[in-house]
């Protein structure tokens, strides 16, 4: 698995993955473990991979031919 998710991703991925995962304990009854979706853009922010972009052929990382803008 090469990583396809680059930096600025992963902090939106954790940032939203954490926001979703709070619902658990705000939510109340069965509706409650809906917040556990949070755990796929926390996981994929974790290990850097994530399918639907492999599948699609999409990659945020940055490149070693990539500089940044002077």
């Amino acid at each position: 698995m090469k990583k396809n998710v680059g930096g600025a991703d992963r902090i939106i991925r954790i940032i939203l993955g954490l926001a979703i995962l709070s619902l658990f304990f705000i939510l109340e009854g069965n509706a409650r473990y809906w917040a556990l979706v949070g755990l796929i853009p926390l996981g994929t922010a974790l290990i850097g991979w994530c399918p639907p972009y492999a599948i699609f052929g999409m990659n945020t990382c940055r490149t070693k031919n990539d500089t940044p803008p002077d």
